[in-house]
């Protein structure tokens, strides 16, 4: 059962502050299976994480709890503000202008639902949309920018 608590029921929240903060694990590899043998860690291992817990077990993720998470990561002085939610984005894309207007960051999951190009649904300026593929693939995807140039761009092959 799900309550009011900061613990991570579903290990998503978990899952995302290692990617960002993890600290680095020698010889790993991709689900113990001897693929992409190394190191791994966070993408800013040194860095603080403030977590706003919005979304719940059944998966809701109600858009007043967002805002207000927003809000109070304007307040405690964020640097860089990372929504990994899933979904078609509601209110809280445009409550990110004013994060952005405070000179934070802000960054969103690229999507779920993938490889097709139309899961990718936070579409304004101000946002950072963040992607990633799992192990030799490559989808090539042509992307158009906002001044209409088209670019044919594909994920790296590991």
């Amino acid at each position: 059962m799900d309550y009011n608590s900061p613990r991570d029921l579903t290990g998503h929240g978990t899952h995302v502050a290692s990617t960002i903060a993890g600290s680095q694990v020698w010889n790993v590899s991709h689900r113990g299976g001897g693929l992409g043998v190394g190191m791994a860690r966070g993408g800013a291992p040194r860095s603080r994480l403030a977590i706003y817990k919005v979304c719940w077990v059944d998966g809701s993720c109600p858009e007043a709890a967002i805002l207000a998470a927003i809000d109070d990561a304007i307040k405690d002085g964020v640097d860089v503000l990372s929504l990994s939610l899933g979904g078609s984005p509601g209110e809280e894309i445009f409550e990110t202008l004013h994060a952005v207007l405070q000179g934070i960051s802000v960054v969103f999951a690229g999507g779920n639902e993938g490889p097709v190009p139309q899961t990718v649904l936070n579409a304004v300026p101000w946002v950072m949309t963040v992607a990633a593929s799992t192990i030799d693939r490559s989808f090539p995807t042509q992307v158009t920018l906002g001044n209409n140039e088209k670019l044919v761009v594909r994920t790296n092959k590991s």
